[in-house]
Formats: structure tokens, sequence, C-alpha cells
């Protein structure tokens, strides 16, 4: 299904998210300002875009798989959430896990944006619950192999 969704950049130096290659899920969230993030620490980066969403779906913003790697650097609320009624500007919080200072660059890449469809839930409280196989077993449950 395709889904149209606004862009408004709200900044002279704000880019159009952009998927790099046809078909990628995520689409390219880029900086509008020079941050510096010491080691162990979180800046909110600004991108100078606000989106207006499709009605029944949210935008999931992940970390870029090459910062992670190459500098330690990742979305700290992984991933972070954008609601269909959230008209503010998309600001991106970066975490600094690497032992040094880093600068995110105004034009850098810093995110991906997802698209993705929100199903309509309805909770229905309940006494008990079905039994399962697994049943309580959480954490670590599956084995170390």
């Amino acid at each position: 299904m395709n889904y149209k969704v606004n862009i408004k950049r709200i900044h002279d130096k704000a880019k159009m998210p952009l998927q790099a290659n046809p078909g990628d899920a995520g689409m390219d969230l880029y900086s509008i300002e020079t941050v510096e993030i010491p080691a162990g620490e979180a800046r909110l980066i600004k991108t100078g875009i606000k989106i207006e969403l499709p009605k029944g779906t949210e935008a999931q913003i992940r970390p870029r798989s090459g910062l992670a790697l190459k500098h330690s650097i990742t979305v700290l609320n992984s991933p972070g959430t954008i609601d269909e009624g959230y008209r503010g500007e998309i600001g991106v919080i970066l975490i600094n896990h690497g032992k040094e200072s880093f600068i995110v660059e105004q034009s850098m890449r810093i995110a991906q944006m997802v698209i993705q469809t929100v199903p309509k839930v309805q909770l229905i409280e309940v006494d008990e619950l079905s039994e399962t196989e697994r049943g309580t077993a959480g954490f670590g449950s599956s084995g170390t192999k």
C-alpha cells in the first residue's frame, strides 16, 4: 500500500528524508546543526522538518548501523515513535556510547525513519490467560546456544 506523507521544512538547512535505494524501509534523517556529543552523553539533534502522517500510521526513528558500528552512536529511545497526531519538529535523541566525543555535523545522516501501520487494538481484561509451552519463562529462557 502506498501512503502519502506531508513534509514541511521549517529551517532553510533542512533536507527531505531520503530512501537511499529503491525498496529501502528506512528514510535517512539529517541534522540541521553541528552538535558535539561527549562520550557517555546524549543530545537532542534537530532535523528542521515536521511531518503529517496518514491515519493509522506511525513513524519509527531508528539508529543508522554505520554510526553505531563505526562511532558507537545510536538512538537513545530506539525506536522512537512519532504518533500520527504529532505536528512538531522531528528531533532525534542520539547517545554516544564511545570513549571520545563525537561531532554531529550539519547535513549528516543521523537516523532512519520508517513508516509503519498501527493496528486498532481492543484490550480485554480477563481472569485467566491460555496456557502455552513457554508459560512464564522470560529473559534468557530460550538458552544461550
